[in-house]
């Protein structure tokens, strides 16, 4: 990753951690951009910018993160509403519709979304794209059992479909215990919401890595001329 990228990513989590109030829950976002922002956030918890902070994972990683900074995590059954989540993600088209889930942390992400008051989306500036699906491929969440049919029906859409691999040759294996089918489609989607409902419609396919709807709050970090 160039220098550049790196100060943009910076610049877009601190931008986002700024939106953030004391006494608030903060759902904790996957990836490396929302990693930057986890350590932003433990950093004014510190300095004592920020006071009764919690904050809601949406992954073991970030758990993890954000116990090493500091911030007090809660469960999630525990908080029906949070108040702002932070996010990065791998796509965002003109409609601000997302597609994440590089990190494998799909299906959680979707879920602290839904339940949260303010969706904020941080990136650099490669992820604004045309059409979804243009650079990434579609992640596709799915049971272990009969897997392999749903990497077929994808292939019988266009998509060069393959199972995600974890360490060695073994399958990555979600957070929830799932795999994930990776679907590359050459020319992008046409039609994502289509798309998704389609997928959804199949038994064993627990989720996709298309954030359809949610009306986030996109900040696109922009790194300062040297």
């Amino acid at each position: 990753m160039t220098d550049v990228l790196q100060r943009e990513k910076r610049a877009a989590a601190e931008g986002a951690v700024a939106l953030v109030g004391s006494r608030s829950i903060v759902g904790l976002g996957t990836g490396s951009t929302a990693a930057i922002a986890i350590e932003e956030l433990g950093r004014r918890i510190r300095a004592g910018d920020l006071e009764e902070i919690v904050g809601v994972p949406t992954s073991n990683a970030s758990h993890r993160l954000g116990i090493e900074c500091g911030i007090r995590i809660v469960d999630i059954e525990s908080t029906p509403v949070i108040d702002i989540t932070i996010d990065g993600a791998d796509e965002i088209d003109p409609l601000q519709r997302v597609l994440k889930g590089g990190g494998g942390a799909l299906l959680r992400e979707k879920i602290v979304a839904a339940r949260s008051r303010r969706w904020v989306i941080i990136g650099d500036s490669t992820k604004i794209v045309d059409r979804l699906g243009s650079r990434y491929s579609v992640p596709v969440e799915v049971v272990k059992f009969g897997w392999s049919g749903h990497a077929e029906a994808l292939r019988e859409m266009g998509a060069a479909a393959v199972l995600r691999l974890g360490t060695g040759e073994s399958p990555f294996v979600t957070d929830e215990g799932h795999y994930i089918i990776d679907a590359r489609f050459p020319h992008g989607l046409d039609d994502p919401d289509g798309l998704a409902r389609t997928l959804r419609n199949r038994p064993g396919v627990v989720e996709t890595g298309l954030f359809l709807g949610f009306r986030p709050e996109v900040i696109i970090g922009r790194a300062a001329a040297e």
